[in-house]
């Protein structure tokens, strides 16, 4: 899976950088704090004063949305209780002139799952500081409504319908506004580049600058009519950053206005919504068959859809003692819950592991680690219980193996769990297939549909060598 982080706190961000991992699941780089400042040239130095950077004026588009949107963008920070020190940071804005506030769910998620922790401010372009309560959360977009101790101008406008958006057409320009790495508010300019189709709920493509802080903050065109919700950018690209559509944000400001009762527990409310989701998943999943790939001897299944992409590497150097041959399929997008545990992921792992110089006890030996090291750890996290574990020998369609599946449950989401299915195949002795399953934040009932189904379409190739086929799901 390629590299994407949300940008939710400078502390929490600063916390992953030191690890080299981003949201916990994911490699984190941040190549801008290795780039140089160029040496202006002589006239310009002259202009600037000796050792200065000249830096390149913002637009009078932008600026002039600045000046006009300034007072109704905020700052949302997340504060611990005791001490109230700043324990993360984000953006937001006002809807219209009332008291409801727009953000990510991610820069709030500490309030909502663990509120005798965390408490939220918010700070305005004024440095006036006051309090917030949280209304309610859209997970599977990544949206949260605050009411803040004071009301908006009315520069940003909410339509009460989707329909009465401003259309966008790609190639035009779009402003993102927020508080990056907590320096202070800003505005980048970049370009509409349409919808990303391989995630399971839309997210517009951003061409522009967005950084971490920037999280929850307006997309706004032109004229300032709302396009989106800064929300996430990748790390392995230039300029590569996404926004929530505005239409989820109509959609939960709607919600929120009809809404009778806060809810007194968001993490119920948080559970409702992955449970939602993960049925949505795993029908999506299972909507069309499962294409069965030829690796070696043996077929094996895979899925490759709009959310889910295959990968193939190999390693058959002379020198090593066996061959290698990897296929790795996976979702590209899972849903944040917090800044420890991402959900709503599934991937699958095909190893194909030849004997090239190693005798059968070597080899039999090489495999055997192999297989220990993929199976849950028994460490306690605090999101998820101990991994209980069932080992069993299963023959299907002419292959033995030897599988074990892993269970997890989460602690704040009862009937949510991970598991791990891991076969490993014992009918030949010198090349041995080696598979693997994860599915992330499903029902028990989802859980075991996804691995039967997996664990079933592992078979010895047929004459056809090299023809994909179907496995049913049933």
């Amino acid at each position: 899976m390629h590299e994407m982080i949300k940008m939710k706190s400078l502390s929490v961000w600063r916390r992953y950088y030191r690890l080299g991992v981003c949201m916990g699941l994911l490699a984190f780089s941040v190549s801008t704090y290795a780039q140089k400042t160029t040496k202006p040239d002589s006239s310009e130095a002259s202009k600037a004063g000796v050792g200065e950077t000249v830096l390149p004026q913002p637009s009078s588009a932008a600026q002039k949305l600045y000046a006009a949107a300034k007072n109704d963008l905020l700052q949302i920070r997340v504060l611990v209780r005791n001490g109230r020190t700043q324990s993360s940071v984000g953006s937001g804005f006002f809807v219209e002139d009332t008291d409801l506030v727009v953000t990510n769910y991610h820069v709030i998620s500490q309030i909502a799952l663990e509120p005798e922790t965390y408490v939220g401010e918010f700070v305005d372009t004024n440095d006036q500081r006051g309090t917030l309560e949280l209304l309610a959360v859209d997970v599977l977009h990544d949206l949260a409504v605050v009411k803040v101790s004071r009301k908006g101008k009315g520069f940003f406008k909410i339509p009460s319908t989707a329909n009465q958006l401003s259309p966008l057409v790609q190639g035009q320009y779009l402003y993102s506004l927020g508080n990056p790495l907590d320096l202070g508010f800003a505005i980048s300019e970049g370009a509409y580049n349409g919808v990303i189709a391989r995630a399971f709920y839309d997210q517009f493509l951003f061409t522009g600058p967005i950084n971490a802080g920037m999280s929850g903050g307006p997309n706004v065109n032109g004229v300032g009519a709302i396009a989106g919700v800064n929300v996430a950018k990748r790390t392995d690209g230039e300029l590569v950053s996404f926004l929530v559509p505005a239409r989820f944000v109509v959609e939960l400001v709607n919600r929120v206005k009809a809404q009778k009762q806060v809810p007194l527990v968001f993490s119920e409310e948080v559970g409702r919504q992955l449970i939602a989701h993960q049925n949505f998943m795993v029908d999506r999943l299972l909507e069309n068959n499962l294409s069965s790939r030829v690796l070696g001897k043996y077929q094996v299944p895979v899925r490759e859809s709009d959310q889910m992409r295959c990968w193939g590497s190999s390693n058959t150097k002379e020198e090593s003692s066996y061959a290698d041959d990897k296929m790795n399929c996976a979702m590209e997008s899972s849903l944040f819950i917090s800044g420890k545990l991402q959900t709503g992921h599934i991937a699958i792992t095909h190893t194909l592991l030849q004997s090239k110089s190693l005798d059968a006890l070597r080899f039999s030996r090489l495999i055997s680690e192999r297989f220990k090291n993929q199976i849950f750890a028994s460490t306690r996290y605090p999101s998820v219980t101990a991994p209980a574990c069932h080992e069993d020998f299963v023959k299907n369609e002419g292959v033995s193996m030897r599988t074990v599946l892993c269970v997890r449950a989460y602690r704040k989401f009862p009937e949510l769990y991970d598991f791990i299915m891991i076969s490993t195949t014992l009918d030949q002795a010198k090349e041995v297939l080696q598979s693997r399953l994860d599915t992330r934040g499903v029902s028990y009932q989802n859980g075991m549909r996804v691995a039967r189904l997996f664990l079933k379409s592992i078979a010895l190739n047929s004459n056809n060598a090299g023809a994909d086929k179907k496995v049913e799901a049933k």
